[in-house]
């Protein structure tokens, strides 16, 4: 995968330096190259659920159940189609596969009579023409393309979907920094497009960041935040790099080898191949990984570049890039509680945000960090601006804060599901993603029983609650005039809370002797004056 060391070396005028600087990549290099092949960090990580309460089974609750200021109910079959497209953005699969499809290309010759070699030769021809890289016909790229296009399909109809999000953006940052548009497709080979991407060795996002080479090109990485996994900013910074690598080598080839392996190693690769500086003929002297890495993007960028006659569709997403905006965030606020008071869901949010690594926006002075919404959303939430974050304070400020108890990382503990309860709430008290505790109990859903036991591996300290005896609550008597009000499809506390003056959710759960969220139509409630 892609080598990530602070690239802060001066280029020596004698080759003394310069063989210094490759011994030292060399050896960092075998472990950087195994980035692709984790299974741990992906886009669906951080998906948690919205609150429900619920008195014998945990179940999801639906949109309408939640505190929603928009309140509009969606049309189920569309919500349906939407589900299935989220679905397809956090599936790990393609992450998981980009390693064997690089690192184990044999270039043997491939029966594939879809495509004639006399075909390829034509269309490569006319690619070459016009794009700054070297994409002329030779049979090892011809094996490639046709192995792709025979044992991968379904992967690259998948990835030509999601591209359709990225890739504008992509190109409107790749244009700001005069970088060749087609680098676009070496995101697919880095991290098929999984912004949360993350490899054993730690490199990030998209373009597969180390740390250091992140810090040094502005990444901001803390424990709230991650910006290598931020579409926008790591892009500028893959621009930023390889860009520097191009006037290095003065060939994208080259510079797309050293962006990958070090450019210790490419030069190393020039040397040992007699001077030769085409990357076709310094192949078989670079890593495995490496020489497999550009027949890969070039075998991407040919198909997607000819898509349509190889019988691939062009699925418009759930969501595009341009109909989203962001917000500068004025006050701490989650994810959660951005989902529950605009009724958009989690996973769009976290699909939006991908760097919050707990799904928290923090508030730091001299920072501007933003929440990226759908447009038909921005609205909304700047007009409740005010009493959003009020909600959120007031949410925050009800948690427990009692001293941590901290447990070791590596120790696992048994949890004992409660009402209330669901895997969004769970996850956040141990410090660890929903996904994680349904792969460590085998869950499928995200449906709980009371009383169910959870094995869970904490990474965050975790607060000690003291017990509570759950009672059946008990309305309060309202003083004054009292209107009854019949709970409307799409109403949640929070709406309803809002047309009457003076009146909280609080105001609304006490009157009632409600403990929870879940609203039904037609039920009755009573409102007094706040």
């Amino acid at each position: 995968m892609t080598f990530r060391f602070i690239f802060l070396f001066v280029i020596c005028c004698n080759s003394i330096c310069l063989a210094q600087l490759q011994d030292s990549v060399a050896i960092q290099n075998n472990s950087i190259k195994d980035t692709i092949a984790v299974k741990n960090a992906v886009a669906k990580d951080t998906l948690i659920d919205i609150k429900q309460d619920v008195v014998t089974t945990i179940t999801p609750v639906k949109e309408e159940d939640s505190l929603s200021i928009k309140g509009f109910k969606d049309d189920t079959f569309l919500a349906e189609i939407d589900k299935k497209w989220r679905q397809e953005l956090y599936n790990n699969t393609l992450f998981d596969t980009i390693y064997k499809s690089v690192t184990e290309l044999t270039y043997g010759a491939i029966d594939y009579p879809e495509l004639p070699t006399d075909t390829l030769k034509k269309r490569l021809k006319a690619l070459d023409a016009r794009t700054p890289f070297n994409v002329s016909y030779n049979p090892s790229l011809e094996s490639v393309i046709k192995s792709y296009l025979k044992h991968r399909r379904k992967h690259l109809q998948k990835l030509m979907t999601m591209s359709a999000f990225y890739f504008p953006l992509f190109e409107q940052e790749l244009d700001n920094q005069n970088i060749p548009l087609e680098i676009k497709y070496l995101a697919i080979v880095e991290s098929a497009l999984k912004p949360n991407a993350k490899s054993r060795v730690g490199a990030t996002g998209l373009w597969q960041f180390m740390f250091g080479t992140g810090k040094e090109y502005g990444l901001d990485v803390s424990s709230y935040v991650d910006e290598r996994s931020d579409p926008i900013k790591s892009t500028v910074a893959a621009s930023k790099y390889l860009a520097r690598l191009y006037k290095i080598f003065g060939d994208w080839d080259l510079a797309l080898a050293a962006y990958n392996s070090g450019p210790g190693n490419v030069t190393k690769a020039i040397r040992r191949s007699g001077g030769y500086r085409n990357y076709w003929n310094i192949r078989h002297n670079l890593p495995r990984e490496t020489a497999g890495y550009l027949p890969a993007f070039l075998a991407n960028m040919y198909i997607f570049e000819y898509a349509e006659a190889h019988g691939f569709k062009r699925y418009k997403p759930e969501l595009v890039y341009f109909e989203t905006d962001t917000i500068v965030v004025k006050q701490m606020i989650t994810l959660d509680q951005v989902s529950e008071v605009t009724g958009t869901p989690i996973e769009q949010l976290q699909f939006l945000n991908p760097s919050y690594k707990l799904d928290i926006i923090p508030v730091v002075k001299g920072e501007n960090y933003t929440l990226r919404l759908p447009t038909d959303v921005i609205g909304t939430f700047v007009n409740n601006e005010d009493k959003i974050y009020a909600f959120a304070k007031a949410e925050m400020e009800k948690r427990e804060k009692p001293l941590p108890q901290f447990f070791d990382a590596k120790d696992k503990i048994r949890y004992r599901v409660k009402s209330g309860d669901y895997l969004g709430k769970i996850s956040r008290l141990h410090g660890v993603r929903v996904s994680d505790i349904k792969r460590w109990n085998g869950l499928r859903s995200n449906n709980l029983k009371i009383g169910q036991r959870l094995t869970i591996f904490p990474r965050k300290p975790v607060v000690s609650k003291p017990s509570v005896v759950v009672q059946k609550l008990k309305p309060k008597p309202i003083i004054g005039d009292v209107t009854i009000y019949t709970v409307q499809n799409g109403d949640s506390l929070w709406s309803i809370s809002q047309k009457f003056s003076g009146v909280s959710i609080q105001n609304i759960k006490d009157w009632n002797g409600i403990s929870g969220s879940k609203l039904k139509p037609g039920m009755k409630l009573k409102i007094g004056k706040g």
